[in-house]
């Protein structure tokens, strides 16, 4: 038995001590501003996610980038061409200025909030969109950024000229010490290192940073063994944040006291209150079982993901909404999905709706909740709360979870 927990550790970060617990930033606005706030009020560190933020703007503040959009490029619909579809600078300004703004005006407590900003959202203007939505979160006070899906090998120039760049908080996720060495090798110029690293492992939700056929052949541990080794024999203090499969506090702890500097957790907020998910989805993360979980190649995106096999995103009919979304369009107007669907609908030229296997619209099922994104360990949700007569699931706080982590020990789960 163990006598210690995590909050018998603390995150330094520069001047700051904050509870080592980081929710993971989960798109599209699953993890909200309530969650982050939760997070940052109880001294730890919360994410929102800046994937598709014009589009969660419209939901979350009435406004009507997506609508705009639409209307623009509507005459492009039946195209196959999507190269003319340009996102509009400004509006990915707004759109995140006034998310991040939201958040860093409601925030109360010692903890901070992190925005997860993900390369692999090119917005067939990979630089162009990246700089945009760096530097508005930036302007708008975010207290920092975590670099996702994707190398980033450029970021850090993106925004040397911002006069917050030294101050607030950057860090990137890897999956390996590989990608952490080009990382800081390539932004070596501009004289910052990362404040923290950010170590997913294969066990994580969503995009991998593995091979979809060896992701299975990695493991946390290893990984945050030797770029721990490696850091401390470059004399390099950079505190490293574990993530991807750390389900109970006592799996926290265990990272903690071989030297990480924090936990990044995840799936076991995708069942609270203050998740974006809708609650009869919630209810499905509940009653998953572990057969029920599959990593697959469905994303344009290249990356692996891992999701419940029951997700509605997956073989779905979906004509390509690259006029109202399109945020994975590369600089040539080009995404895997539109492939994949020309192909269907040539290949059975006589069918009204074709279903596509192989790829997914993840902008419109992520916009619709239908890809359900998940940890590998999301089918142990069920042991976290309690079923009522009906089969339904109490939902949880975030604060409930939170403190589980924090104070748990004994590889137990605080039951509501």
């Amino acid at each position: 038995m163990t006598t210690k927990c995590v909050d018998d550790f603390r995150l330094k970060l520069g001047a700051r001590e904050l509870v080592p617990i980081m929710i993971g930033g989960m798109g599209v606005d699953i993890s909200t501003t309530d969650l982050a706030l939760v997070a940052a009020r109880l001294g730890g560190i919360g994410h929102i996610s800046d994937a598709m933020l014009p589009t969660v703007a419209d939901r979350r503040y009435n406004t009507k980038f997506v609508k705009q959009k639409l209307k623009k490029y509507k005459y492009n619909v039946e195209n196959t061409d999507k190269s003319e579809i340009k996102f509009d600078l400004g509006e990915i300004d707004e759109a995140t200025r006034l998310h991040v703004g939201k958040a860093m005006e409601s925030k109360r407590g010692e903890g901070m909030i992190f925005i997860n900003c993900m390369e692999k959202l090119t917005m067939n203007a990979p630089k162009e969109t990246l700089k945009v939505r760096l530097n508005a979160a930036l302007d708008a006070g975010i207290d920092g950024i975590t670099l996702a899906a994707g190398l980033h090998l450029g970021s850090l120039a993106l925004m040397e000229e911002h006069p917050r760049f030294r101050d607030a908080k950057i860090g990137i996720i890897v999956s390996s010490l590989r990608a952490l060495q080009l990382f800081l090798r390539k932004n070596a110029r501009t004289g910052r290192l990362p404040d923290y690293v950010v170590v997913e492992g294969p066990l994580a939700g969503g995009h991998l940073g593995f091979g979809l056929d060896d992701w299975n052949k990695h493991d946390l541990a290893t990984i945050n063994a030797e770029i721990l080794a490696w850091l401390r024999a470059e004399q390099l203090d950079i505190p490293i944040i574990s993530a991807g499969g750390i389900f109970t506090g006592s799996d926290a702890t265990r990272f903690l006291e071989q030297g990480s500097g924090a936990v990044q957790v995840a799936t076991r907020f995708t069942v609270t209150d203050e998740c974006g998910l809708p609650d009869e989805v919630k209810q499905e993360y509940f009653k998953a079982n572990e057969e029920d979980i599959e990593v697959n190649g469905i994303s344009p995106t290249g990356y692996p993901m891992r999701m419940l096999r029951g997700s509605p995103g997956i073989g779905a009919t979906t004509r390509p909404n690259c006029e109202a979304y399109g945020y994975i369009l590369d600089s040539n107007g080009h995404c895997a999905y539109i492939d994949a669907y020309n192909r269907e609908v040539a290949a059975h030229p006589n069918e009204k709706k074709v279903r596509i296997y192989d790829k997914t619209c993840l902008c419109t099922h992520m916009r619709n909740f239908d890809i359900w994104t998940c940890g590998h360990y999301a089918y142990r949700l069920k042991d976290t709360s309690r079923q009522d007569a009906e089969g339904n699931f109490q939902l949880l706080s975030a604060e409930h979870v939170f403190r589980d982590y924090q104070f748990s020990k004994d590889g137990k789960i605080l039951l509501p």
